[in-house]
């Protein structure tokens, strides 16, 4: 994961206060699909709105599973409010 400074968790959150989330985690919890797309989307966009579903924290809290998430996606979690987080991944560099 990359460490994040609260400056830059700040800009982050105000970009997206206003977003809706692009991602919603079912009550299955997070499958290998959801994982690959919001790998997608942290590849293409660096951050990622998600909502988790009440139904999908009957054993675990919402804080835990957006952890396990960003884990899996070797992202960083910006803020878990709530049932929904965001994370970010700073693009890789190309090499030329």
């Amino acid at each position: 994961m990359n460490a994040l400074t609260a400056a830059k968790k700040r800009v982050i959150r105000r970009k997206l206060s206003e977003e809706k989330p692009t991602v919603w985690v079912g009550k299955g919890g997070p499958s290998a699909e959801l994982l690959k797309e919001i790998d997608k989307q942290l590849t293409k966009k660096e951050t990622v709105k998600a909502r988790i579903l009440k139904s999908a924290l009957s054993e675990h809290e919402a804080k835990q599973v957006a952890l396990r998430i960003a884990e899996q996606t070797a992202a960083s979690l910006v803020e878990a409010r709530g049932n929904t987080f965001t994370l970010y991944r700073p693009r890789a560099k190309e090499k030329s």
